[in-house]
């Protein structure tokens, strides 16, 4: 199997899995417990707490602190309905491209959700903000990287345009797809909460941590016995706050050396598409993270794409801006135009992909839309 879907789900680290193992077998102690075997389990996660905070920019947790969660989804909830529901009712502001965890959290709210458009090249239109932000706007949602285009939004530039329209709107970014690929640094994105996810970084799914501004008040999701400081109630995970933690650390570590191989990786691609003769686009050429490209190609059937690939080993992701049989449509390729003839392929890369399968699955994909497009 060659296993290009690293964007959804990426294969846990051997030193991450070894390190979670060893918490569950020698701190399993309740973290919020008075006794000594409680103690050695808050030590895990202060330990894990300063991983991640180094990883995001805020080394120390001068400017913020965590919030431990079960992931992306979760975070993003939190990101989205915990501003939301501490401050008086008012209008939402997300954009085209946001994923479902913060899209539909949004949509809970029962308050006015304005979309931000994006251009054809995927990226934030900032002047809409003009029309879209104003004094009543409680929380705006940007992600970093956009999951299906890979496109890198301004997110520094959009929090200066909200803050000069709307001093106490709360600006939340989904960096899921971010940490590791790119530089990730919340004191100069100047956000109030950002959200990662252990699974995405070759660490543990159920994993995810929500980066709080100091200061910023949150709702919490559910009620419980007042761990975090009441922000997210419920037993802390030690053993997945130590998994994410090491992950972030190796992810950031390594990620200078990725980017290299990766947007080598990409070309390969590239070259695949443009010398397979079906006509094709590479989608949001602008600013883009470098662990992912992705394709689009004329009267190929994406759904049929991704069986064809499948069925010759290579595992990827595939889409359309129109509904298929059995499918959705893609609000992110409806966001930026891509007509309905085209099929799209995303193919995303870990610190564990190798050259040898790349140059086999490019080839696969040139012979798989050749034939698709006939």
């Amino acid at each position: 199997m060659i296993y290009l879907d690293n964007a959804a789900s990426t294969r846990v680290d051997d030193a991450v899995i070894a390190l979670m193992a060893e918490v569950m077998r020698e701190d399993y102690g309740n973290p919020s417990a008075g006794h000594p075997a409680g103690a050695a389990a808050r030590r895990r996660i202060a330990t894990a707490r300063a991983q991640v905070l180094a990883a995001l920019g805020d080394a120390g947790g001068a400017r913020g602190d965590l919030v431990w969660t079960s992931g992306g989804t979760e975070g993003n909830a939190l990101g989205v309905l915990g501003p939301a529901r501490a401050a008086p009712a008012g209008s939402i502001v997300v954009s085209a491209l946001e994923h479902p965890a913060v899209a539909n959290s949004a949509a809970q709210l029962g308050a006015p959700v304005r979309v931000l458009p994006v251009t054809a090249d995927g990226v934030i239109e900032l002047a809409a903000l003009d029309a879209l932000v104003d004094e009543t706007t409680r929380v705006v949602a940007v992600m970093l990287v956009s999951n299906e285009l890979g496109t890198v939004q301004p997110i520094a530039a959009l929090v200066d345009a909200v803050r000069a329209r709307a001093p106490g709107a709360h600006v939340h970014c989904d960096a899921t797809q971010a940490l590791g690929k790119i530089d990730v640094d919340v004191v100069a994105l100047g956000v109030d909460s950002l959200g990662v996810a252990g699974h995405k970084l070759h660490g543990p799914k159920g994993s995810g941590a929500l980066w709080v501004r100091r200061g910023v008040e949150l709702a919490p999701l559910w009620g419980g016995g007042g761990q975090q400081g009441g922000r997210r109630h419920g037993t802390q995970d030690a053993p997945g706050a130590a998994g994410l933690g090491l992950a972030s650390e190796l992810a950031v570590a390594a990620r200078d050396e990725a980017t290299a191989r990766w947007l080598g990786f990409a070309a390969i691609f590239t070259e695949a598409a443009r010398a397979s003769g079906v006509p094709w686009r590479a989608l949001a050429p602008g600013p883009r993270a470098p662990h992912l490209v992705t394709l689009a190609f004329d009267r190929v059937n994406a759904d049929g794409l991704r069986e064809v690939l499948a069925s010759r080993g290579v595992i990827a992701s595939a889409g359309s801006a129109c509904a298929t049989p059995g499918g959705k449509p893609s609000g992110s390729l409806a966001a930026i135009g891509l007509p309905a003839s085209y099929g799209m392929v995303r193919l995303s890369f870990g610190l564990d992909t190798v050259l040898s399968d790349v140059v086999r699955a490019a080839a696969i994909l040139g012979d798989a839309v050749r034939a698709l497009a006939a």
